[in-house]
């Protein structure tokens, strides 16, 4: 759940995930490993994140490299705990067979006792550590009384766009707390963050991911699991928000993460962030909003918001318009409304004919999806010109609406057996 790579920092935000332990519901934080020390920028943001999840937590696991001897970020960070009044577990990892142990004494001058042995990689040690951690915690008075229930009917909310567009500045202004590590330097997210959140009577999972690069710029290691972190969080989200950053404008990248969105049929909102850097605003609203719609002709259907994640303005529109593509990607179209439609749209503008062979529809259904989905009927589906596809989808979107989600449409030709009991709209 969390990437891991030999590099030392590949853990920048704390990384959050529920795990069952038997009968016990509970919230695993990962964090960046604590350095003393002058620290600047990332660093020092790092071991602020860590130390905040140092005092919201209930139980702390002191994980150490067994194989070394003690280091001084080690006994600093021993002094740290001792002073928490918490529970903590001691624990050395990479203790792969019995001579990577002959250090384990010298970790007992810490004053957490010997620690427990496990090898990660190998899945040594694993089940014993679960049950003392499930001891400690049924010793603290939790219980299955205390399980945490799942927010139900949560919209999750994917923060995507180019690295440095400001996406973790918008997630922490949306959540109202630094949440997420923000810095100027490009890349700083690598893991996928979800991030619960309840408003104004509606549960959000935000997830703020990692900028996104053309595929010939990323590079192997961390970013390039990074890049498929980001497309998961696409793949599981109900509605996208693509980040655009004002003050560098659209770039042929915007567009092609566009692209990944579009191919994941999801719902869409397109965000322009730093709205604070205009002078005028009017006016270059205005510009932009021409530009979008131009270099976006393809998501003429999405809506445009102007925000500033620095000055927190406009944000709620931003949930607003999330709960409305929410409700619109699961709404329901008569069917007789649909039928209705086909046939005004048909004798209004006929397909052109290819050859001899004449197009003639039959029907169009709505089938139950996560993403609206519809099927035209017709006699020969490979003869439909997609100039009239486009025309269609145009006058579907022009009637029934469906603001700011995809929708998929297919074309199926009639069963030759069906041919003779269907009649042509």
């Amino acid at each position: 759940m969390a990437i891991t790579s030999e590099i030392a920092g590949t853990t920048r935000d704390r990384v959050f995930r529920r795990v069952q332990l038997e009968n016990l519901t509970s919230i695993f934080v990962d964090t960046g490993g604590l350095e003393f020390g002058k620290k600047q920028n990332i660093e020092a943001d790092m071991q602020s994140q860590a130390r905040i999840a140092i005092g919201e937590a209930d139980l702390i696991l002191f994980i150490v490299d067994g194989r070394q001897d003690p280091t001084i970020d080690d006994v600093q960070t021993a002094n740290i705990l001792r002073r928490q009044s918490k529970k903590i577990i001691f624990v050395a990892n990479k203790i792969d067979h019995e001579k990577s142990s002959h250090n384990l004494l010298a970790w007992t001058e810490l004053g957490f006792g010997e620690p427990i042995s496990i090898s990660v990689i190998h899945n040594l040690g694993i089940n014993k550590l679960q049950k003392i951690i499930l001891q400690h915690l049924q010793e603290d008075g939790w219980s299955k009384a205390e399980d945490y229930q799942e927010p139900t009917n949560s919209i999750k909310l994917a923060i995507i766009g180019r690295p440095n567009a400001g996406k973790s500045s918008l997630v922490n202004a949306l959540v109202g707390a630094e949440r997420v590590i923000v810095s100027e330097e490009a890349g700083t997210t690598r893991d996928a963050i979800d991030i619960d959140l309840h408003k104004d009577g509606q549960n959000y999972t935000l997830i703020d991911t990692a900028g996104l690069r053309r595929r010939g710029k990323i590079e192997k290691g961390i970013e390039k699991y990074s890049s498929f972190r980001t497309i998961d969080a696409i793949e599981r989200s109900d509605v996208v928000c693509l980040i655009l950053d004002y003050e560098v404008g659209i770039r042929a990248q915007d567009l092609h993460i566009s692209s990944y969105i579009l191919e994941a049929n999801k719902g869409l909102i397109l965000i322009v962030n730093k709205i604070d850097l205009m002078e005028n605003k009017e006016i270059e609203r205005n510009s932009i909003a021409r530009l979008l719609k131009h270099r976006f002709d393809y998501l003429s259907w999405a809506p445009v918001l102007f925000v500033s994640a620095k000055n927190r303005k406009n944000l709620d529109h931003i949930f607003e318009n999330a709960i409305n593509i929410f409700h619109e990607r699961k709404r329901e179209i008569d069917p007789e409304a649909l039928v209705d439609f086909l046939r005004d749209k048909f004798h209004k503008h006929q397909p052109p004919s290819a050859g001899r062979n004449r197009v003639v529809f039959y029907d169009l259904k709505q089938y139950p999806s996560v993403t609206p989905t519809f099927e035209y009927i017709v006699n020969n589906k490979d003869i439909i010109h997609f100039s009239y596809q486009r025309y269609l989808e145009n006058e579907f979107r022009e009637q029934f609406g469906f603001t700011g989600t995809s929708i998929r449409f297919f074309y199926k030709s009639i069963d030759p057996k069906l041919l003779r009991d269907s009649k042509p709209l």
